[in-house]
């Protein structure tokens, strides 16, 4: 079983590589979280858990759904931790987490991927960022190598700055800088509503069509990075700043230079077709709602006798 959880997409992209060179069935956490279910989750001995670093750790919000959440099959769990920089000694809890949850901890594998924490640091462009996921293929080759052999991680770095920022520094940057006041929304807003689908922690709500945060906000980024108007932002520090979300690396135009045999006209009209019905509310988190919306856009590009 692979478990992921994922703000703007890093950890689901590296849990579907996994999932799909192990041949292990993929659950989203976001999913789960979202909708309050913390039934057990049946899987075979193996569970790896694919999720993002907030402040040197696994984030809070995930920490507790495992911790609630039964896995009565599993015996081993491997931990795959995205970052934009570090994970510090995230490992020495992941082992605490498991050892409460009567499962042997098969280590913690880092891999960097293109930052998203534009409420702090800035964002790669998509150029820099296809660079950084280019680079992290060797780091999620090795870890697919281990957890198929059955095999731990090799240990992480653990010294004392490591320690510093995952001990004390973790429960003093979560009360000082998690917090959701910060977040704002301008007249570009066009209340699509896509932040409050996207927000795991259900912290959106639409007020007058225009999201309104509460406190239990978990800082994923994911309402600020995917929102397809840029009317959201998070105090001064965003300002200016690119959004960066997994799928903008699939769809930016600098992709359109091997286009699978498709012409130039067929793929911005995708893109533009694509963006449109996000408009509309229509979205690929899930597998229901992507084959929907690759349904409708299949379907306006027959009608527009755009095929190739």
């Amino acid at each position: 079983m692979i478990l992921y959880f994922t703000g703007t997409g890093n950890s689901r992209y590296i849990a579907k590589r996994i999932a799909e060179a192990l041949g292990d069935e993929l659950l989203s956490m976001n999913d789960r979280i979202k909708a309050g279910d913390t039934s057990p989750v049946t899987s075979d001995e193996r569970l790896v858990i694919v999720t993002p670093t907030y402040a040197w750790r696994i984030p809070r919000i995930v920490r507790d759904h495992l911790a609630e959440t039964d896995f009565p099959c599993a015996r081993q769990a491997w931990f795959v931790m995205t970052c934009g920089s570090e994970i510090g000694s995230a490992d020495t809890y992941n082992r605490m987490l498991c050892q409460a949850k009567g499962l042997v901890c098969m280590g913690t594998a880092q891999i960097v991927m293109p930052e998203n924490y534009i409420a702090m640091f800035n964002a790669p462009h998509v150029d820099e960022a296809r660079q950084i996921v280019a680079a992290a293929q060797p780091s999620i080759d090795r870890a697919i190598a281990a957890i198929r052999a059955g095999q731990p991680f090799a240990p992480t770095r653990n010294n004392l700055y490591d320690r510093f920022m995952s001990g004390p520094v973790n429960p003093v940057f979560y009360s000082c800088f998690v917090r959701a006041d910060a977040f704002t929304v301008s007249n570009a807003c066009i209340s699509c509503g896509q932040c409050a689908r996207r927000c795991p922690a259900n912290s959106i709500v639409l007020r007058d069509g225009k999201p309104v945060w509460s406190e239990n906000c978990t800082h994923c980024m994911a309402c600020i990075c995917y929102c397809p108007a840029e009317a959201i932002e998070y105090g001064k520090k965003s300002l200016g700043k690119p959004r960066y979300h997994f799928e903008s690396l699939q769809t930016s135009p600098k992709t359109i230079q091997n286009t699978g045999g498709h012409s130039m006209q067929r793929e911005f009209a995708f893109l533009i077709v694509h963006s449109m019905l996000h408009l509309f509310g229509y979205d690929h988190i899930q597998e229901q709602e992507a084959a929907v919306m690759e349904g409708k856009q299949r379907e306006i590009l027959e009608c527009l006798n755009i095929l190739r």
